[in-house]
């Protein structure tokens, strides 16, 4: 976990990223292609009569139609570029605090910020039980740390001072920045799809206008199972980059905050505490930013974060941390000589 290893995942995760999300646009053609299909097999589009014919002339009207919908996909990124962070504490309930209304967590992430040489981000809390976290923002100025208040109440100062950290790694290493573009990315995939899936239920309620004989409905069939396929397999596999995205930056979060603190075991003691009590309520694109994102082992690859148990086996691997089990709290936290030491205390807040 030293400097050189720690700078080299981050290189490779942000390669990865823009590949990964390099794959939006196309995701997102796809599933325009899947619904022209179906459209032109209920007959709301003009078709060939003719299988092939009809799958061609769906590609050429895509091709003609990519222009427009990237048209809307760009003013739908203008208005999220700038109002992101308004849409995201309308959709979790976050509210900004000041040093003055919580002075000990305001100084432990202003502190984290100083090490840095970074300006102290936002700070943003949300009135919850649960346990979590998650920075946001595009650029310097704009980020932002949200907590909850379950997380301020339930960890103490070590644990919470590495929560801190882990979310200060995803601004460092400018995760924040994908992770924002990708929510925005799924939101219009999400969009499209939604929209294609009304067409659908209408189209099954009576709404196709298609008349002909039987050979035309069946070939309108085909063509509506056809662009269904491809719509599906498009709106899947959006959802697969974007957690893909999430997943794999955890690790390397946490990597982030024991550079930091360099106290492994606080990171594994909140991670323990976060476990099973980080369900908050909010969209799935924003669920990728959060410290925590339950998910089902059964079905691990639409899971945003991988599992804590595998996350707590990586600290202990290549940080040597500790881990004391469930409810535990990590050992004393000496620095090194001359440094300020930090111990366990009581819960902040």
């Amino acid at each position: 976990m030293g400097a050189l290893g720690l700078k080299t995942h981050i290189w490779n995760n942000n390669l990865r990223s823009i590949f990964l999300l390099g794959a939006f646009p196309f995701l997102l053609l796809a599933i325009i292609y899947g619904a022209q299909l179906m459209m032109m097999g209920a007959g709301m589009l003009p078709s060939t009569g003719d299988l092939g014919a009809d799958l061609m002339l769906s590609f050429e009207m895509m091709l003609t139609s990519a222009p427009m919908a990237f048209v809307v996909a760009a003013i739908w990124f203008v208005i999220a570029y700038f109002a992101n962070q308004k849409i995201i504490d309308m959709a979790t309930g976050a509210r900004v605090i000041e040093r003055r209304t919580d002075p000990d967590l305001y100084n432990l992430l202003e502190n984290l910020a100083i090490s840095r040489g970074l300006r102290t981000p936002t700070l943003r809390i949300i009135e919850t039980d649960m346990l979590n976290a998650y920075a946001t923002g595009l650029h310097e100025g704009q980020y932002s740390v949200t907590v909850t208040r379950g997380l301020v109440n339930s960890l103490n100062r070590d644990e919470l001072e590495a929560v801190l950290a882990h979310e200060l790694a995803h601004i460092i290493n400018r995760d924040v920045r994908t992770m924002v573009i990708a929510a925005v990315f799924a939101g219009i995939v999400s969009l499209v799809a939604e929209m294609m899936f009304r067409s659908i239920r209408f189209m099954a309620m009576g709404g196709s206008n298609r008349s002909g004989n039987s050979s035309n409905r069946s070939a309108g069939g085909v063509l509506i199972l056809i662009g269904l396929a491809i719509a599906v397999i498009g709106y899947v596999l959006a959802i697969v980059v974007r957690m893909s995205l999430s997943r794999t930056r955890e690790y390397v979060a946490d990597a982030g905050a024991v550079e930091l603190t360099k106290n492994p075991d606080a990171m594994i003691s909140a991670l323990r505490k976060v476990s099973g009590q980080s369900r908050l309520e909010a969209p799935d694109e924003l669920r990728g930013m959060f410290l925590e994102n339950e998910g089902n082992a059964a079905i691990g690859l639409f899971n945003t974060h991988p599992p804590i148990e595998k996350r707590i086996k990586a600290l202990m691997r290549y940080a040597g941390g500790r881990d004391e089990g469930p409810g535990s709290s990590p050992r004393v936290h000496v620095s090194a000589p001359g440094a300020p030491t930090s111990t366990t205390v009581p819960p902040v807040g």
